[in-house]
């Protein structure tokens, strides 16, 4: 879709990131959580797995297309943003309506608001625009080990602010997410200079 091409090591460094940022992601057993109610629940590991595959498939397709769409017209980021943030809230309204229509009407909407919640909804439209800044002067793929070493930073910046103990899994995971942003960087494919032929004393010279 995007008329792109990449090396072997940056394939390679995709896989790496994949399997690094799994590792970060994946959390201990839990000997209690075996016990109780959770050992009554059926478990469907293929579902789960398609379910997950699926979902992989769609916000990946979502990016690339988001990507094409941004770099292939005429509108501003700020258009296009404002175009899907419409769309958006017609969704978040409608499941919000749904889900907790009864409870909105008595409350009122901004029940519950207070400074840590609008602090969390101005950084979450501030990623927004970030994140579409960075599709459209940069890529989809770069904007994915973005969000991938925001994850690895954001368990760090836990075990300041929220106990979080870093384990051997943990620093494994790391690990391979800033090896794979090494690989992928340093074996970037450097684009090719564009063609331009110039007429100089009725000859044509290629630049």
């Amino acid at each position: 879709m995007l008329r792109k091409s990449l090396n072997s090591v940056q394939w390679l460094s995709l896989v790496v990131l994949f399997v690094g940022i799994s590792i970060v992601q994946l959390q201990p057993e839990n000997s209690s959580s075996k016990s109780g109610e959770d050992s009554s629940r059926q478990q469907r590991p293929l579902l789960g797995l398609f379910a997950v595959f699926v979902s992989c498939l769609m916000s990946g397709f979502a990016g690339v297309y988001f990507e094409k769409i941004l770099k292939g017209t005429k509108q501003s980021i700020w258009l296009r943003n404002i175009q899907l943030g419409f769309l958006g809230a017609i969704m978040g309204m409608v499941t919000m309506e749904i889900k907790e229509g009864d409870r909105l009407r008595m409350q009122g909407f901004f029940h519950g608001y207070d400074s840590m919640v609008w602090l969390v909804i101005v950084l979450q439209s501030l990623g927004g625009l970030l994140v579409a800044v960075v599709v459209k002067y940069a890529d989809n793929i770069l904007k994915g080990f973005a969000a991938s070493s925001a994850i690895v930073v954001s368990c760090i910046v836990s075990v300041f602010f929220f106990d979080f103990q870093l384990s051997l899994q943990f620093v494994a995971g790391a690990s391979l997410v800033m090896f794979s942003v090494y690989l992928y960087s340093k074996y970037q494919t450097m684009p090719q200079p564009m063609r331009s032929d110039v007429v100089s004393n009725g000859k044509v010279r290629a630049i």
